[in-house]
């Protein structure tokens, strides 16, 4: 069920991207990635209680802008998310992102709420999720190669929910790994900058690639991949973007979201339709195995789907109830009478 917020008839509670950073840091930034991540297990655990689609892309030369809807009977959900790898050269973000809540028996919304912020909040928490189920239990290395908006969360959420403590990093660009160097300091973990990506899976339990171009690109390759390791390859998220050679999702035993959705946008995209893979939901049901021996591959091909932010999105409004940190927006039309919504419009005549 939703949690009670107070609004008067037909206003619509918002979350503003202030609104949700001070939402993050009153609750703390680790707690809320780790309550995310059981938020959305939690949720994948009722996985057949959701209506499932891929979700709905309009491509185009420089980006992608997609709609992910779902529902569980009772409350609906969509995410507005763009992907435009160009814009960093412009001093904007790649992706940003909205979404709401409705209530199934009306049909009216009940959230409406920034998600840029959110999403890359639930991103590194499903992240963590999956490796809380599929990465050695000893893991206290991580190797970020990407470290772009993303890292962060990625590294918090490992730290908060898996017990990383030391975190290798590579990019392309030295300043990006300085970065987030710098926006580590303070939070516990030892962070190790590194000159290649070769340098930097060594030693590493975790190797989570994260890059942003839109192309076939190898960021890792087979040998740089030893046994027992978690592999968690989320930058691969639409056509014509991956990360990593074929022949490593050869070796690997493969976890997805939602198959159908995946083969479209993930790594496998670079395999035969019936390329054997595993979704998250069945490990965590335990009508699949996950990790079973020390020296398997796992490999989590994570491309985001819509019931991690249907999660997010009533995490958000549970956690919302008592804190004022929110608007309310008058986005539904209330006339006197429902049939006269005219008599409405004439309210505001001059």
């Amino acid at each position: 069920m939703l949690s009670p917020l107070p609004s008067a008839k037909a206003m619509v509670p918002f979350v503003s991207v202030e609104n949700m950073m001070r939402l993050v840091h009153r609750l703390g930034v680790e707690t809320v990635l780790a309550e995310l991540a059981d938020a959305i297990e939690a949720d994948f655990r009722r996985w057949e209680s959701f209506d499932k689609t891929p979700r709905i892309a309009s491509h185009s030369r420089d980006g992608v802008i997609e709609l992910m809807p779902t529902s569980d009977g009772n409350i609906y959900s969509f995410k507005y998310v763009n992907g435009h790898p160009l814009n960093v050269v412009e001093g904007r973000q790649t992706v940003t992102a909205f979404g709401l809540l409705a209530d199934v028996t009306s049909g009216y919304p009940v959230l409406l709420t920034e998600m840029t912020l959110l999403t890359a909040l639930r991103t590194a928490a499903t992240s963590a999720m999956a490796a809380r189920h599929l990465a050695p239990r000893e893991a206290r290395t991580l190797t970020l190669i990407g470290n772009g908006a993303q890292a962060e969360f990625q590294a918090l959420a490992m730290k908060a929910v898996c017990g990383i403590e030391t975190v290798r990093l590579y990019d392309i660009d030295p300043r990006a790994t300085e970065k987030v160097a710098a926006n580590l300091a303070g939070f516990g973990l030892r962070c190790v900058p590194c000159a290649s990506t070769q340098e930097a899976v060594e030693g590493a339990q975790i190797i989570t690639t994260c890059t942003a171009d839109k192309q076939f690109a190898t960021i890792l390759t087979d040998n740089m991949i030893g046994a027992g390791v978690h592999i968690n390859a989320i930058g691969g998220d639409c056509p014509g973007k991956t990360e990593l050679h074929p022949d490593i999702l050869l070796r690997s035993d493969i976890f997805v979201e939602y198959a159908p959705q995946t083969r479209i946008e993930g790594e496998i995209q670079q395999m035969p339709a019936d390329f054997p893979v595993t979704e998250l939901w069945q490990v965590l049901a335990g009508t699949a195995p996950g990790r079973r021996r020390p020296e398997q591959i796992t490999l989590f091909d994570g491309v985001g789907f819509a019931i991690e932010d249907f999660s997010a999105l009533r995490y958000v409004r549970d956690r919302l109830a008592g804190t004022g940190l929110y608007q309310e927006l008058d986005l539904i039309a209330d006339p006197d009478d429902p049939r006269d919504l005219f008599g409405m419009l004439q309210r505001a005549k001059p």
